[in-house]
């Protein structure tokens, strides 16, 4: 009577086998479909905190090199295109480098007239309304503070928060007129006294369609820093359970 026999070698290429699978699976679901990221600085509050981790859908906006890891030069352009809508919360890749990875908001589109007077948004000579609301709690070094937040209405009835922290008296409050190129967009982030972004020629500038990364669409965890990886008993006071599962508007 035969007994079966058990392969050692077997057993081991087919756990790499099925590592490989794995990861080959993972790299597509990135690739194509979906990319975490999470959010590092403040710019994009009231909407996204520092230590929000969120899912960039890569469909949302066709595929470039840059959808790729590294960003490889396999081809120029972008296939499958869409083009974003004013008000989406787009991921791309800083024109300056082509590798910092920044999130902000879509507000301008290729041929739009884009300046800030006051502190408020115009588009195509158009102020934007901008209504005022409840005063935002802002963590300003471990110091909270009340700064002025408005809800803002895009042109096209798209509306999101934003935070003044200076009022209507910061650096980029009042700025030329920016002419988006074509092909380009204009970003920029919802805190707006605190955001880098393409009001600052010298350091972002309008957006290449090429260095789209993708949209931004829900938060899936979100934690306030209080707490380490290790300090596990922490970690009910430490996530932002209200926070999970949101849609990024």
């Amino acid at each position: 009577m035969s007994s079966p026999v058990v392969s050692k070698s077997g057993g081991f290429l087919d756990t790499v086998r099925t590592v490989i699978y794995a990861v080959l699976i993972a790299l597509v679901i990135r690739t194509l479909l979906f990319e975490p990221f999470n959010i590092p600085s403040g710019s994009m509050i009231p909407n996204l905190l520092i230590g929000d981790y969120l899912f960039v859908s890569k469909y949302s906006y066709g595929y470039s090199r840059h959808s790729l890891p590294f960003s490889p030069p396999v081809f120029s352009g972008r296939i499958l295109s869409g083009s974003p809508e004013r008000g989406d919360v787009a991921v791309f890749k800083l024109p300056r480098d082509s590798k910092t990875d920044y999130i902000k908001r879509i507000i301008g589109l290729p041929g739009d007239r884009i300046q800030v007077i006051k502190g408020v948004l115009h588009v195509n000579g158009q102020p934007v309304r901008r209504e005022r609301i409840e005063d935002f709690a802002y963590d300003e070094g471990g110091r909270t503070v009340r700064v002025p937040q408005y809800v803002e209405t895009l042109p096209n009835g798209r509306k999101h928060r934003i935070i003044e922290i200076q009022g209507d008296q910061g650096g980029l409050d009042n700025t030329d007129i920016y002419i988006v190129p074509p092909g380009q967009f204009f970003a920029m982030g919802d805190n707006r006294d605190n955001s880098q972004d393409s009001r600052v020629l010298s350091a972002v500038g309008f957006v290449p369609a090429e260095n789209l990364v993708g949209k931004a669409q829900i938060l899936f965890f979100s934690h306030n820093g209080s707490a380490s990886f290790w300090q596990v008993w922490k970690w009910p006071g430490a996530i932002r359970f209200t926070r999970l599962f949101r849609s990024v508007d």
